[in-house]
């Protein structure tokens, strides 16, 4: 009798674990910080929407370094774990999409990055963008329009 009795508080105790941890992971999402390759796979997504993982996978190969197809599945298969993306299994072919959001994503990843190597400053940010050497005439052209049209939003 006894015996029975433990059983039923260990099925508890674990459908209440079970219950907590998917409520971590739920916290979890909104906070995550994809990796450089989730990244790339979250671009395609963000650009292309709901895709195929022998789209993505093609994609990705045209812009760098060949990889595996089995890599690229495996990938996609573990940012679903994550939470990151969510797939349709209703047909043959699997469709998987983002579920971050792409601003939500950046953003965060931009202020983690702004904190991380700036201290927090965004004049020091903008200060190494101005300084490098990738950044266009056109685009300073850009910012100066910008500042400009800030300042004088500021003025009135």
């Amino acid at each position: 009798m006894s015996f029975r009795m433990g059983k039923n508080i260990w099925n508890v105790r674990f459908i209440s674990y079970l219950r907590l941890m998917k409520e971590r992971k739920a916290d979890k999402n909104q906070e995550q910080i994809p990796t450089r390759t989730e990244m790339e796979v979250l671009q395609v997504l963000w650009k292309k929407g709901p895709s195929t993982v022998r789209f993505v996978h093609d994609f990705l190969n045209s812009q760098r370094e060949a990889v595996q197809y089995t890599s690229t599945l495996k990938l996609m298969q573990v940012m679903t774990e994550k939470g990151m993306l969510a797939r349709d299994e209703s047909s043959m072919k699997h469709i998987y999409s983002a579920i971050l959001k792409e601003e939500k994503t950046k953003g965060f990843m931009l202020g983690r990055f702004l904190d991380t190597m700036y201290d927090g400053s965004v004049s020091d940010l903008v200060m190494a963008l101005l300084d490098n050497e990738k950044t266009s005439k056109k685009e300073l052209q850009v910012l100066k329009e910008l500042a400009k049209k800030l300042s004088d939003q500021n003025k009135k």
